[in-house]
């Protein structure tokens, strides 16, 4: 069967699953009959990165008909062999006859270079986002990354260019916007109920400390570690590094790997603020960033733990990076006692704060808190600004229909209606580059101890020399983003 074929039938079957309001309609399985949609019509997709996250999210996947997990990589063979026997059984539950034999491969580059894979779904420590996925565009595959983005603003960028040299789909795993109540809270900002917008609160857990670089051990069996390390440099194995347990797992606080929860819990939040500066005009960063924070001295952890970074836009308006402890200082911002929280306790720990001059909205990732109370009743009308509505239009029989798994299948069926109907992704590129920036120049100004000018036109740090120098990374060969 030629491409052009194929791509034809995907682009009719996948416009039957559209609304007569181009909302997004789940067709699954069950719905289709028995047999469903044939093999050829479905996007096949490998999940590189086979650890708790990446099926977590993919679990989902057995579930709908228009996709198939076909393969599972990892430089684990532990993570592999788990993760095929995890899929596989939720799909001989689920569907008989689909999933069988998922792939493993060890080393990304095999899957790349199969001609029966679509797309891929990114979900290995940070430090690989990028690299991983310029080299999947460069294969011709569709690309769901996780957040956040790049360890490096250069990466951000170079991740920008490729994707728009490809022409393939690009998802930014930020699976908030892909939330009924976090799109109506944000439209509720867009359309005027807070009054003038005039600070922006982005809150995300402190990071972690500590650490210890000893004993040294080596990789268990079955561990490729110079696969696993990449790009990054070559440093003695330990259990702190990059083994999980006890919470001491350092792919989230060690820098060659990661920019810490500034980027990575604060992913989320930048990334709601970053949808309403988008439909509000704001089509680039701040451009002022001046605070300070403190980075990890002692022990293997080496990222910022905690931060208090104001960010300016061009036209004065604030967005505050701050850890949820610094932001309980703050005596101008809202401290709610959230639904999860204890009772009489303020636990705003990863949301975005807008505070305007008539009330204020916390897009929290667990729920949305208002002042006035009853601001989530107030109707979005017909003529007012409305943003794309990436949700389920029904949960498929036998899914779980926790937040979690509701808001991350959505965001996966958003990016495969966007493969197949070659409809725009919620949260493409451009305005996962846009949000990321923020954490990227957010962390310079505290890793360097000096406010930082970001020029959006050149793209890049202006007036301080030492800090624009580390804008890029190196990265160990034979690695590389070019």
């Amino acid at each position: 069967m030629s491409n052009t074929a194929k791509a034809t039938r995907r682009h009719f079957l996948g416009s039957t699953l559209l609304g007569t309001a181009g909302a997004p309609f789940i067709v699954s399985a069950r719905t289709l009959g028995r047999g469903g949609a044939p093999p050829s019509d479905r996007v096949t997709v490998a999940v590189l990165g086979s650890g708790g996250r990446g099926v977590f999210e993919t679990s989902q996947y057995p579930f709908f008909d228009n996709t198939e997990i076909v393969a599972v990589c990892d430089a684990r063979e532990d993570r592999r062999i788990k993760a095929r026997a995890t899929l596989e059984k939720i799909y001989a539950e689920r569907t008989p006859g689909r999933g069988r034999g998922i792939r493993m491969e060890r080393d990304f580059r095999e899957l790349l270079a199969r001609p029966e894979i679509d797309g891929v779904y990114i979900a290995t420590a940070d430090h690989w986002h990028v690299p991983m996925t310029i080299a999947a565009l460069k294969a011709g595959k569709h690309v769901h990354c996780e957040k956040p983005l790049g360890v490096s603003v250069e990466q951000d960028l170079a991740a920008l260019k490729a994707t728009r040299r490809s022409r393939k789909v690009f998802q930014y795993g930020a699976e908030r916007r892909s939330t009924p109540e976090s799109r109506k809270a944000l439209e509720l900002v867009l359309n005027g109920r807070l009054g003038e917008i005039r600070k922006i609160y982005v809150v995300a857990p402190a990071g972690a400390t500590g650490g210890s670089p000893t004993p040294e051990i080596p990789a268990p069996p079955g561990f490729d570690y110079d696969l696993w390390l990449g790009p990054a440099p070559v440093k003695p194995f330990c259990a702190d590094r990059c083994l999980e347990g006890a919470g001491r797992n350092g792919i989230f606080a060690i820098y060659d790997y990661t920019l810490g929860n500034i980027a990575n819990w604060a992913a989320h939040p930048l990334d709601q603020v970053q949808r309403w500066a988008d439909q509000a005009g704001r089509t680039t960063p701040p451009v002022r960033y001046e605070g300070s924070g403190k980075i990890g001295a002692v022990g293997l952890f080496d990222t910022a733990y905690e931060w208090d970074v104001r960010c300016t836009y061009e036209d004065g308006l604030v967005l505050h990076m701050v850890d949820d402890g610094t932001y309980r200082q703050y005596e101008d911002a809202p401290h709610p006692e959230m639904p999860w929280g204890r009772k009489g306790v303020t636990n705003v720990h990863n949301g975005a704060v807008f505070i305007g001059s008539e009330g204020w909205v916390i897009v929290s990732y667990e729920k949305v808190v208002t002042h006035p109370a009853n601001l989530m009743d107030s109707e979005i009308g017909p003529n007012e600004i409305h943003l794309p509505d990436s949700t389920l239009a029904s949960i498929p029989e036998g899914m779980p229909r926790g937040q979690q798994q509701v808001s991350t299948a959505a965001h996966h069926q958003n990016w495969i209606q966007a493969i197949r109907n070659g409809t725009p992704p919620v949260c493409g590129i451009e305005t996962a580059v846009r949000s990321d920036l923020i954490s990227q120049l957010s962390e310079l100004c505290v890793r360097t101890g000096q406010s930082l000018r970001w020029d959006p036109k050149k793209e890049t740090i202006v007036d301080n020399a030492a800090a624009r120098r580390m804008i890029r990374r190196p990265m160990r060969k034979p690695w590389g983003i070019a």
